[in-house]
């Protein structure tokens, strides 16, 4: 079945689309990974930060965001990188990567890319050219550490 990627500013999102993806994020961080904390965290509606949503037949598989770089710093920071417990294993969550890199690059060119990584993927997203930055930290309990690609 067809993956339709959608990458919205967040003045675009229909209540559906933000249900969704607040759903997604809260079965898989919240439920799945069972770490309480609030997921709503004010970002997701700053400036120009985008959704990237993975649907397939209805259903959203993959997310995440891309925060603007105006409110973080000069980077552009991917967060919430989430993919559906349903669709694992199918190669979205790669897929996801690469629309990532390149909604970033035609929406921000030039700008460096930071994302907090749980510790334990720092191998897959060292595939997509990001490196670690600093020590491994605990957050929510869960330890992860900064990694940033440069994308000029």
């Amino acid at each position: 079945m067809s993956i339709n990627w959608i990458c919205k500013h967040h003045t675009e999102l229909s209540a559906q689309q933000l249900y969704a993806i607040l759903r997604l994020r809260a079965e898989v961080f919240v439920v799945e990974q069972q770490c309480v904390y609030l997921d709503v965290d004010g970002q997701d509606l700053l400036g120009d930060t985008c959704h990237l949503m993975a649907w397939q037949a209805e259903q959203l598989v993959a997310y995440l965001r891309l925060l603007d770089p105006v409110q973080q710093d000069g980077n552009v920071v991917i967060g919430r990188v989430v993919t559906a417990p349903s669709a694992c294993g199918q190669g979205i969550g790669h897929e996801l990567m690469v629309q990532a890199l390149d909604h970033a690059g035609e929406k921000w060119p030039g700008r460096p890319i930071y994302l907090s990584a749980q510790a334990h993927l720092q191998g897959y997203y060292g595939r997509y050219g990001f490196k670690p930055v600093g020590e491994v930290y605990l957050e929510d309990g869960i330890p992860h550490i900064g990694m940033h690609r440069d994308l000029g």
